[in-house]
């Protein structure tokens, strides 16, 4: 089991600070966020899309997308910040 710590957009449409889930690659973690984010907001406008854009930090160091996960791993999943 993982512990997801989420920021940015995906926390502000859904109101989730984290979850914890079972997956063996952070690609494995979108379907389970979308699930927990639509149980949370069913309108929420959250996709695969905008995880996968999302900077992704595992144990403290960043990571990619396709990183395998282990046991107690610790990713957080952040939004990209723009602006001017």
């Amino acid at each position: 089991m993982v512990t997801v710590k989420l920021f940015g957009l995906f926390r502000l449409d859904t109101g989730l600070k984290e979850i914890k889930a079972e997956a063996s690659s952070v690609k494995e973690l979108y379907p389970i966020l979308l699930d927990e984010a639509k149980k949370v907001n069913p309108t929420t406008m959250i996709t695969a899309a905008d995880i996968d854009g999302c900077i992704v930090v595992i144990n403290g160091k960043q990571s990619k997308k396709n990183s395998k996960l282990r046991d107690g791993d610790i990713v957080f999943l952040m939004s990209p910040v723009c602006g001017g």
